[in-house]
């Protein structure tokens, strides 16, 4: 049996009440998602934004359940009708449109990113481009399948919501293997 590490999330908050603190916490993280989300380059059919960055991160710091869950608060919210989907939008269409699947693989990432994290793989630098490379791949994964049925061809899918988006992708992975390190050098 592999003895699970804890998170970042449970190292600053350690002697709460186990529910209320995991629902904060996923609140929180679900709130820095939408925040992150509205820092956005747009470009069509699929925009570049800082939601991916805060996916990863905040999943490495709540692990593979709580991370899935504030994501699942996420889509719920913003489906619900709160702007925080990318450029302020909200509403069921969006849980529909060409970004759809990108959202579902934020839930599946979440849980990936925190079940690795969980195994202390995000805590050094060395290690923690494992946990963000398989959740970025997640993402696309799913993001990519759904605009490939949406535009009815998986070529164009790849060519305007994979190909665009990689180099910054890649930056983002890195800053969130860099970030996560040191923020548990500084809680240590």
């Amino acid at each position: 049996m592999t003895t699970l590490a804890p998170t970042l999330s449970l190292r600053f908050f350690p002697r709460a009440a186990s529910w209320l603190r995991d629902l904060l916490l996923i609140l929180a993280g679900s709130w820095l998602v939408a925040l992150f989300a509205q820092i956005e380059i747009p470009m069509l059919p699929v925009p570049i934004t800082g939601q991916t960055f805060a996916v990863l991160l905040i999943s490495a710091a709540l692990g593979s359940k709580r991370g899935a869950a504030a994501m699942i608060g996420y889509i719920a919210q913003g489906g619900l009708g709160l702007p925080f989907f990318a450029g302020g939008a909200s509403g069921m269409g969006i849980l529909t449109g060409a970004t759809a699947g990108y959202l579902l693989g934020f839930v599946g990432a979440a849980y990936a990113v925190g079940w690795l994290a969980e195994r202390g793989l995000e805590r050094s630098v060395r290690t923690s481009i494992l946990p963000f490379l398989v959740g970025t791949v997640i993402i696309y994964m799913c993001g990519v399948a759904w605009l490939a049925v949406m535009l009815g061809s998986l070529s164009k899918a790849i060519q305007f919501g994979l190909l665009p988006f990689i180099a910054g992708d890649l930056v983002k992975l890195i800053a969130a293997a860099l970030t996560l390190p040191i923020a548990w050098k500084l809680v240590k």
